[in-house]
């Protein structure tokens, strides 16, 4: 039911779009809702980010598996527990750009002649590195739409995606790559029970929001062969905020664009706000000194304290007439 009404959704949403400026003026789907849809993604998005920094960490919670950085003759694990900044960031690099922590996913099987047994599972780290970063790639490559002239490495990112020079227009591979890596992600939500048993509506949403803009886009450059120049055209008017709506652009851009802004309004919204939630994650961008730099609380209001020392002062005679140590007579 949950894959379902998400598939239904986003077929509704593609429809909307593609006859949408059929019945209203083609501006409101290629000049109004694109502005909405990117001031609610960096409005939704920048209200969500200082909510998570306004979020109270009373002590230091780094999530570690390895050793801590203790005697001079033990060797300490700098990455798995960073004891210094540049330590951190390190880690956060190799979580951000390689997904370190997914490629510890292990995989539990029952077998009867063995018990239960453990095993190393990078088919999910696979298919998520594969997703991210062909996604960059096409990310980067639709700049060549918003700038004029094209920058050098744009057309170098273009020709190095295109090296197998197969087909006209030529098939780029990241293309290729984050098509079969959201139908795996898809394919792995719906075969295994355990995580389909966990899957939320929201979950199909997102997947099946990213296959409709991959799956039209790639049919627009392959298949029905859009002007290139009049969306290019758009997409520079709407940079530069004079907005002109160019005529003869087929009424599928129009559903690509509309999911589009669909996805730009969701992202704050949904769990894949992750991407900025990272980065303020105190399981990964603090460092594990609590033995060597005493960490304060800031948000510890001002408390007054009855030292050591002041407790021997006030206590000092009685303590020596009962034989306690005291560290002046």
């Amino acid at each position: 039911m949950n894959v379902l009404i998400s598939l239904l959704l986003v077929a509704g949403l593609f429809a909307v779009g593609m006859f949408g400026p059929g019945v209203t003026p083609a501006w409101v789907f290629a000049v109004a809702l694109p502005y909405a849809a990117v001031t609610l993604f960096v409005v939704g998005l920048a209200i969500r980010v200082m909510g998570w920094a306004g979020v109270p960490v009373p002590f230091r919670i780094p999530t570690t598996c390895g050793q801590q950085k203790s005697l001079p003759w033990i060797r300490q694990q700098r990455l798995e527990n960073p004891s210094r900044k540049i330590h951190v960031l390190g880690r956060m690099a190799l979580e951000i750009l390689f997904f370190r922590s997914l490629a510890r996913n292990t995989r539990t099987e029952l077998r009867k002649d063995r018990g239960l047994v453990y095993g190393t599972d990078l088919s999910l780290w696979a298919g998520a590195m594969a997703m991210h970063w062909a996604l960059a790639v096409v990310l980067l490559r639709h700049l060549r739409l918003f700038t004029e002239p094209v920058p050098a490495f744009v057309t170098f990112t273009e020709k190095l995606d295109g090296f197998l020079e197969i087909g006209l227009p030529v098939i780029n591979v990241s293309s290729v790559v984050f098509l079969c890596a959201l139908l795996y992600l898809l394919y792995r939500r719906l075969a295994h029970a355990h995580v389909r048993y966990i899957s939320l509506p929201e979950d199909y949403f997102a997947l099946f929001l990213l296959l409709g803009i991959a799956g039209s886009g790639i049919w627009m450059r392959h298949l029905s062969h859009t002007d290139i120049a009049g969306v290019k055209e758009l997409a520079i008017s709407l940079v530069h905020f004079s907005p002109t709506v160019p005529v003869g652009i087929e009424p599928l851009f129009y559903g690509h664009l509309f999911l589009v802004c669909v996805l730009l309004v969701y992202f704050p919204l949904g769990k894949l706000a992750h991407a900025p939630g990272v980065f303020l994650s105190p399981t990964r961008n603090m460092a594990n000194n609590n033995r060597a730099v005493r960490y304060v609380n800031p948000w510890d209001y001002p408390v007054k304290v009855h030292t050591y020392e002041e407790y021997e002062d006030e206590f000092r005679e009685k303590m020596i007439a009962a034989g306690l140590p005291v560290d002046e007579e």
